[in-house]
């Protein structure tokens, strides 16, 4: 292993410039898992932990360090482990929503160049689904590629691949079936040396058996979907920073069918760029698409040219973003009010 193959840049390079005299070195994080970390860089791979002093400055726990992170270490050879001290800017990050009723990102992997929007063209064929992988996408910093895979056992591709044109505009489409190994040449552009790949989306759709057949061996494990609705179980249990045969890296992810969104608006225009255009012509510029005079939204609806499904999707997502943007807005509050009684409460005791 080589920096280069691990995905190195100018880019980290200028970040690292005020640690290189000090007996630091850099790794990137292969497996991420609560308190422990799995490191690879030109001396092999680590054992890692975060240093005492770092983790006292980390406030927010998508700030830890994340598969794909670029980390500044310093090494102990003898015991094969390393410590964290810190971590080096990211060029790319993808964050959702943690689980559950917390008001937190939880950061999914960092520094991606492209992202495959994996969706299995079986019973489990979503196009919702993949809207929602499109914003986790653009707000990331990463490219969006959609694989559709499957291929063999769909009857209806034409219509399918009709459907993800419809909303993913500009996106690269791919159609293979990983099961036959057909179609995966054309991820190889996407998978040159250095070129780190993630894989995105719902358990069952394939994931873990594409990486298998990247790497030209089972290296992940992968099961039958349930037959009544598609759907899969989680087969790959964490995320991993994998080095294919052919120099580029790939990070499989477990399956997230709870997917919610953690972005800016930037990322819903994007991904609705249809919606957001028709919303221009409109008669008033605060139009909820809804029941007002003059709407050309809803005029495109009712004549066919764009789907009430994805009008509906879009009004969804938006009422989610509002309601995160609150959320945020109150726990901002909050955690300010905590701190400026923090503050007082030591300047009281201060003064006697």
């Amino acid at each position: 292993m080589n920096l280069d193959c691990l995905g190195w840049s100018d880019f980290f390079a200028r970040s690292f410039e005020s640690y290189a005299h000090k007996n630091f070195v850099v790794a990137r994080v292969a497996i991420a898992h609560r308190n422990t970390y799995i490191l690879y860089n030109q001396e092999g791979e680590f054992a890692a932990e975060v240093s005492g002093k770092l983790r006292n400055l980390i406030t927010e726990n998508h700030k830890f360090p994340a598969v794909g992170d670029w980390v500044v270490v310093k090494l102990r050879k003898d015991e094969a482990r390393a410590v964290i001290h810190d971590i080096l800017p990211r060029k790319s990050q993808f964050s959702r929503k943690s689980a559950g009723n917390i008001t937190e990102a939880q950061t999914i992997a960092a520094n991606i160049d492209t992202v495959f929007l994996v969706s299995g063209l079986d019973g489990d064929f979503n196009p919702r689904r993949i809207e929602r992988y499109l914003i986790l996408a653009w707000s990331s910093g990463a490219n969006p590629v959609i694989i559709l895979n499957k291929a063999d056992v769909c009857d209806c591709i034409e219509q399918y691949m009709a459907e993800v044109e419809a909303i993913a505009l500009g996106v690269p489409i791919i159609l293979l079936s990983a099961a036959q190994n057909q179609g995966l040449d054309a991820l190889k552009p996407y998978l040159q040396r250095g070129q780190t790949v993630a894989l995105l989306g719902s358990s069952g759709v394939g994931k873990s058996t594409i990486t298998n057949q990247l790497l030209g061996e089972a290296v992940q494990a992968v099961q039958a979907v349930r037959k009544d609705d598609s759907r899969g179980r989680h087969t790959t249990t964490h995320r991993e920073l994998i080095l294919l045969p052919n120099g580029g890296l790939i990070i499989d992810t477990p399956g997230m069918r709870e997917l919610q969104i953690w972005s800016g608006e930037s990322a819903l225009q994007t991904t609705f760029a249809d919606i957001e255009t028709l919303a221009q012509q409109c008669r008033f510029r605060d139009c909820q698409h809804s029941r007002e005079p003059g709407c050309a939204v809803r005029e495109a609806v009712e004549s066919g040219k764009l789907d009430a499904s994805r009008l509906f999707s879009y009004q969804k997502l938006q009422k989610e973003q509002a309601y995160l943007v609150s959320k945020q807005d109150q726990k901002g509050n909050l955690n300010t009010k905590k701190r400026w009684k923090h503050i007082t409460k030591m300047i009281r005791e201060r003064q006697r």
